[in-house]
This record gives C-alpha cells, sequence and structure tokens, in this order.
C-alpha cells in the first residue's frame, strides 16, 4: 500500500487559526470576563510530594488518581473483553437459548446509564457478595508483602471493595458494545471458510481460535480501539462511589485549592495522555497487521 503525502491546505490553515481564535476568546473570558485569578503554581506539588521519611518525591492526589485510574481500566478493558467475546459467541451461536441469553444482556446494558449500573452493583451486589466470599478475611490473613503486591496491581485493601464495583461495572457496560463489534466481525466472515475448516477435521472450537477470531481481530481492530478508549473515559463515574481515581481526586485538589480550571484542565491532559497513548498503539498495532496481509 502506498502512503499518501499529507498536505497542509488553506483549509487547514483557516481551522488552525480559527481553534487558537477560540482559545484565545476562553482565555480571555475566564480571565476578564468573571475576573478568574489562575495560580498553576499550586498544581506541582499535587502531583508530586516528598516524602518526609525517605526525601524521595513520591505521588500526590493527582498522579495516584492517575494511577488507580491506569488500573481502573486495564482490569475492567480485559474483563470486557472476556465478556464481549463470550456474549458474541452466544449472540452466534445455533442455539436459541444462548442467543436469546445473549441477547437479553445486551439489549439490558446498552439501554442503562452507566451510574446507575454502578450504583446497582455497589450496593445490591458487591456489597453482599463480599461478605459471602470472605475477601476482608483472606486479606488480614496475607503478609504484608502481599498486601503492598495487591495494592499495586489493583488498589489499597481498605478500598478494594469499590475498586472491584467499578472493574465489574465497566467491564459489563464496555462488555455488551464489544459484544456487538465482535459479533459484526464474526458475521462478516464468509460461510465457506467455516466450512472449508470443518472439511479439513477442525472442530467449531478450533475453527473459531484459527480461522474466525483472527480475522474478526484485524477487521475490528478501529471499533476495539475506541472502546478502550471510551473504558478510560467512563472510568471517571467511579468516583461516585469514592474510588479514588483520576476525578476523584480532581475534585478534592479543587475543594483544597479552589484552582477550578487549573485542575480540571490538568485532569483533562491526563487523561488525554492515557487516551492518545491507546489510540497511538492501537493504530501502530492496525498497520502492523495490516502490513502482514
Amino acid at each position: 500500500m502506498i502512503a499518501q503525502k499529507v498536505r497542509f491546505r488553506l483549509l487547514d490553515a483557516i481551522i488552525v487559526v480559527a481553534l487558537l481564535g477560540l482559545a484565545g476568546w476562553v482565555y480571555y473570558r475566564i480571565a476578564y470576563g468573571i475576573e478568574y485569578k489562575a495560580n498553576w503554581g499550586v498544581i506541582p506539588q499535587y502531583l508530586l510530594r516528598r516524602d518526609g521519611a525517605t526525601g524521595r518525591l513520591v505521588a500526590n492526589y493527582l498522579v495516584e488518581g492517575l494511577l488507580t485510574t491506569l488500573r481502573l481500566s486495564v482490569w475492567s478493558t480485559l474483563l470486557a473483553m472476556l465478556v464481549g467475546v463470550l456474549v458474541a459467541l452466544s449472540r452466534t451461536s445455533s442455539s436459541l437459548f444462548w442467543r436469546l441469553v445473549g441477547g437479553a444482556y445486551v439489549e439490558t446494558i446498552r439501554n442503562l446509564p452507566p451510574l446507575v449500573l454502578i450504583f446497582i452493583f455497589y450496593y445490591f451486589v458487591i456489597d453482599q457478595l463480599m461478605p459471602l466470599l470472605g475477601l476482608d478475611a483472606l486479606l488480614s490473613s496475607r503478609s504484608m508483602g502481599a498486601l503492598r503486591a495487591i495494592a499495586w496491581l489493583f488498589a489499597d485493601p481498605s478500598l478494594l471493595t469499590q475498586l472491584i464495583s467499578g472493574v465489574i461495572t465497566l467491564a459489563f457496560f464496555q462488555g455488551a458494545y464489544i459484544s456487538e463489534i465482535l459479533r459484526a466481525g464474526i458475521l462478516s466472515i464468509e460461510r465457506g471458510q467455516r466450512e472449508a475448516a470443518w472439511s479439513l477435521g477442525l472442530s467449531k472450537l478450533d475453527t473459531m481460535r484459527f480461522v474466525i477470531m483472527p480475522q474478526v481481530v484485524r477487521r475490528v481492530l478501529p471499533a476495539l480501539a475506541n472502546e478502550f478508549v471510551n473504558t478510560i473515559k467512563y472510568s471517571s463515574i467511579a468516583s461516585v462511589v469514592s474510588i479514588q481515581e483520576l476525578t476523584f481526586m480532581g475534585r478534592q485538589v479543587v475543594v483544597a485549592t479552589r484552582a477550578i480550571f487549573e485542575t480540571w484542565i490538568t485532569v483533562s491532559l491526563m487523561y488525554m495522555t492515557l487516551t492518545l497513548t491507546l489510540s497511538l498503539f492501537t493504530s501502530r498495532l492496525e498497520q502492523r497487521l495490516r502490513a502482514r496481509d
């Protein structure tokens, strides 16, 4: 495939100038229209702080929130992919029962807002499920090293219930959309390829693993990348159940400093860092997969 040259045209210049003008107008309205005095000097101390015991720079509120958002997004994405694959397979199954189950799940989740779902999971499911699993007793019997590992991989043990609630909610919410993307990809594969694989002696499972799914991933990767980015953005709703992710920490900084615009602009840039990094990674992956074809 021959790469096309990117040309900067007059229309592009007009759009850039218009965007710069809009940014300047917004800054003017903030600085002079509502007489807001910006104080960017307070932001760095909420990114990093110096530890009193060791004297080293360690993460403070905003960076800690960014790390929690990253953990929440990673685990939610992995679980959402698992849910999406299972539901997509059920939706394309020859069994009417599994098609109905998958369809009911997708239609239920797609027609409920994620904020309602997180309250349902937190107050009615997780709050009842955790005592049955004996998670508190299990954590209390762990060594300090194990607890530090749990805190690094997931969250502080005292906040693990909230994190699990957020992960399950985001995973089941995003899983519905991912399943539809995968279902569309599976149905786009010509039936002749399945029949050819079966004639070679491959089972239905092996046909799905080695013939269908590799092609599906290449075809739907851009759409999947969009849902992965959405998972990062939707993680902000987890702040309503006291998960100390980036939006939650941003609110704490606003309360402490009254630096409203500075804090939320910083939080926005931190979210963009995550989403743009993911977008660039998936774009490179898409190019590599396309080059193999």
